[in-house]
């Protein structure tokens, strides 16, 4: 592919060398260069391309984008100098791959919680209205029926738009995507056109990146305020920054609640641990998943689906019949009647919804047992506030590793403790192993108790020291509540 045909779109400061070099290849990283590829140069958190300029030539780079020229140029070579070379990875790469995010529809989903059981719910409900379907998900992404690992919530612009090519070459006609915070501000989403934006909520998340909380919201912000004329924005205007997302967009502005007056409206009539039954637009219709936290995903995805221009008693009798997302309020019960959940929460909010949801549900008697851990090399502010929301929900509380990652795992219990009140220590337990933390949660559970292990859902592993090692969170619940007597 020539590099003219390529740069449509990118805002360019200067451009030395051939407009028409060929191009067969693009990469940000410099051990990925070979013959003819286009290296983006770009200035990350920990690591500046622009120094690996020289050694991708090398290895066959014929273009080089940067935001700053280097000092000596090789004449075969084509320089484009940019102000953003993240921006430009974006816009080239949909380029390479033939735009397409305009070839299919693209709904993007954003908020601190709620993103993969939305995505989940609309990429199961429209394969079940009989359509060709993409999906890219926290958990795992989907082109039809074929599964493709998730490594990021949002893949890189190059992978990114990739996948979506795959998607249009299996003729999907909707892809359903969670768009983070983090690619956002990082442009993974540069270049790519949404036919529909959703917004679930915003809690205290990500600050170890943002810094601050608005900077956090202007992040989610930036999103909706990208989205074309020809597309909709949808809003949780029950989230008291629901509205600050619609604020600046050109999107046709939609809203979905349960407390307030909305464009969709829902109510929960019964919440129960076999199903939630709600109220959507004057029909009573009962759902498989729990929690209101579930009424708001469910809404969304109904409300998108309409907007999307589907039948209405089409989308809430397959709705119906949907789980959602694995590791979201995932629950199983041993044969001694002890109900065990395993949840993705990692925000306080997070784990306050769900928390406050067995609260709902439960009647009176039965214990609560949390097991809980906090991420390493993540937003430690939480760390405090993740134990004491644990403390106010639960009769008994572990605090326990997550994915320590590069920290100390004894150093992030000990920072959650400080958010455990006097009070709280009572009923409150610090067990550095995770599988023990598990075990000891089951013994201390009796006849219709409810465990709640909380922070890694669906994940398959956990990140000790850089390494991951095998651990499932459901199958080390399972494993232990079957081995009591």
């Amino acid at each position: 592919m020539q590099l003219q045909d390529l740069l449509y779109g990118v805002a360019i400061k200067s451009l030395t060398g051939k407009p028409n070099q060929e191009v067969t290849g693009l990469a940000f990283d410099s051990r990925q260069v070979t013959e003819n590829t286009l290296f983006f140069a770009i200035k990350g958190t920990v690591v500046d391309g622009h120094e690996y300029i020289v050694q991708t030539i090398s290895a066959g780079a014929s273009v080089i984008i940067c935001e700053t020229l280097p000092k000596e140029t090789v004449s075969t070579v084509t320089y484009v100098e940019v102000e953003n070379s993240s921006i430009a990875l974006g816009i080239v790469a949909s380029n390479f791959y033939g735009n397409p995010s305009t070839k299919l529809k693209l709904i993007g989903i954003t908020g601190t919680n709620g993103k993969t059981t939305i995505a989940t719910l609309l990429f199961q409900l429209f394969k079940g209205l009989g359509y060709h379907v993409g999906l890219i998900s926290t958990v795992q992404n989907h082109i039809n029926e074929n599964i493709i690992p998730a490594t990021h919530t949002t893949p890189n612009p190059i992978a990114l738009n990739s996948l979506l090519q795959d998607m249009v070459n299996a003729d999907c006609e909707y892809c359903f995507m969670e768009v983070s915070s983090h690619a956002v501000v990082q442009h993974r989403i540069a270049g790519l056109t949404f036919s529909g934006g959703v917004f679930s909520n915003i809690t205290h998340d990500h600050l170890d990146f943002h810094q601050t909380f608005d900077n956090y919201l202007k992040a989610k912000k930036e999103f909706f305020d990208h989205l074309p004329k020809s597309s909709f924005a949808l809003t949780n205007v029950d989230d008291k920054n629901g509205k600050v997302m619609l604020q600046n967009t050109k999107a046709t502005k939609k809203t979905y609640a349960l407390k307030q007056m909305a464009d969709f409206k829902a109510k929960i009539i019964e919440n129960k641990f076999s199903g939630l039954n709600l109220n959507i637009d004057d029909l009573d219709v009962y759902f498989k998943m729990v929690g209101s936290f579930n009424a708001y995903n469910l809404l969304a995805a109904y409300a998108t689906a309409i907007l999307l221009e589907q039948d209405k008693l089409e989308v809430l009798t397959i709705l119906s019949t949907l789980a959602g997302a694995e590791g979201r309020f995932d629950y199983i019960v041993s044969k001694q009647g002890i109900i065990g959940i395993v949840d993705y929460a990692h925000t306080p909010d997070a784990v306050q919804n769900v928390l406050s949801t067995v609260a709902n549900i439960r009647k009176g008697t039965e214990q609560v047992i949390t097991v809980i851990g906090c991420g390493g090399d993540r937003d430690k502010t939480k760390r405090p506030i993740m134990a004491q929301v644990a403390c106010d929900w639960s009769d008994k509380v572990i605090l326990t590793s997550d994915n320590p990652r590069t920290e100390d795992p004894q150093i992030i219990i000990n920072e959650m403790e400080k958010g455990v009140s006097p009070t709280n220590q009572r009923k409150t337990l610090s067990i550095l192993d995770r599988k023990e933390a598990i075990k000891t949660a089951c013994h201390l559970a009796k006849s219709g108790d409810i465990i709640l292990i909380a922070g890694k859902g669906h994940e398959k592993y956990q990140e000790i020291n850089g390494v991951r090692h095998h651990f499932d969170d459901k199958e080390v619940l399972t494993e232990q509540l079957n081995q009591i007597n």
